[in-house]
């Protein structure tokens, strides 16, 4: 169902009127995200806490369209932005608590940041997260996971809020992990986690982050404008090569459109040479799809999130 603009106007104002966050029209996205690109929030709301957040879920209308977004990272947003309501969580989302074997941890706190805690409380198993641009939020929605690892391996539970304002804590089973992907209820945001950690050795812990930074730098086009891995690698029952060797014998390292290109350093890496617009990435990326299918037969899959509208009245 389409509103009109009084219309989402009036729900607008019904949802938010007591918040105590910070609710802004028009809000652009583009600088948030890794890539550079992309349209405006019709609404952007940023929570003062997990109180406020579900508060507002429970007086928001089902007919108003909500997006959730982190640190922006593997995503692309469009050239046309994005309808509705856009929740960033920030501030209110950031606290860390050191236990005994683990970390409370925040939705709004880089995966890196996370890590780093970890190796100064003295806690192993979490050194995968220095490999892995974004946040927890985003981590747990998608199963993140690089270098050995994954959230499902270290997860305990997450506490969420859903889309009806209902705040509800999921254990790691409920949350039905598989490669890349959880169960999480649709419209539902993570608001905080606990990560399981293993007493160590804090220098240990550090070189072995160090390892994985290192690693990373070597092989990524970290200091690119870029999103992360672009395609999920195949099943290996489909094929049992990773998605980059893929994108790499179909003759795609170095292609571009307009100023979108595949890494030449890290072929399932797409990367903003400076100019380019989310229709270009997109773009890109299908090229390089249909290109592999031709070469072997592959379909990849998009591990970036594409959201949003196209620019033009037309989309």
């Amino acid at each position: 169902m389409s509103l009109s603009s009084t219309s989402m106007t009036d729900l607008v104002q019904q949802a938010f009127a007591e918040t105590r966050g910070r609710l802004t029209p028009q809000a652009p996205l583009g600088p948030r995200t890794w890539f550079r690109v992309g349209g405006a929030a019709e609404w952007m709301y940023q929570p003062a806490d997990a109180e406020d957040l579900a508060a507002v879920m429970q007086r928001l209308s089902p007919e108003l369209p909500v997006t959730a977004l982190g640190a922006c990272s593997n995503v692309i947003i469009r050239d046309g932005g994005l309808d509705g309501i856009v929740i960033r969580l920030a501030r209110g989302f950031s606290d860390i608590t050191v236990e005994e074997d683990g970390l409370v941890v925040g939705s709004a706190c880089l995966d890196a940041t996370v890590a780093e805690y970890a190796a100064q409380a003295g806690l192993a198993g979490l050194e995968f997260l220095a490999g892995i641009p974004g946040s927890i939020g985003g981590a747990v929605r998608m199963n993140a996971g690089a270098y050995g690892s994954d959230i499902a391996t270290v997860l305990d539970w997450a506490d969420i809020i859903t889309r009806d304002g209902s705040l509800i804590r999921l254990d790691a089973g409920a949350l039905n992990f598989g490669y890349r992907r959880s169960g999480l209820p649709e419209g539902a945001l993570v608001i905080r986690a606990r990560l399981r950690g293993t007493p160590d050795k804090q220098a240990d812990i550090a070189a072995r982050i160090a390892q994985v930074r290192a690693a990373r730098e070597l092989s990524q086009p970290v200091r690119a404008r870029t999103g992360g891995s672009t395609f999920r690698n195949p099943d290996a029952d489909i094929s049992p090569r990773k998605a980059w060797e893929l994108i790499d014998a179909a003759g795609c390292r170095g292609l571009t459109r307009g100023d979108a290109q595949v890494s030449e350093k890290h072929c399932n890496f797409l990367i903003n040479l400076g100019q380019a617009s989310a229709a270009d990435l997109e773009g890109l990326g299908d090229d390089v799809r249909q290109r592999v299918a031709q070469h072997s037969g592959v379909q990849l899959h998009w591990e970036i999130k594409r959201i949003g509208k196209a620019e033009g009245p037309s989309a």
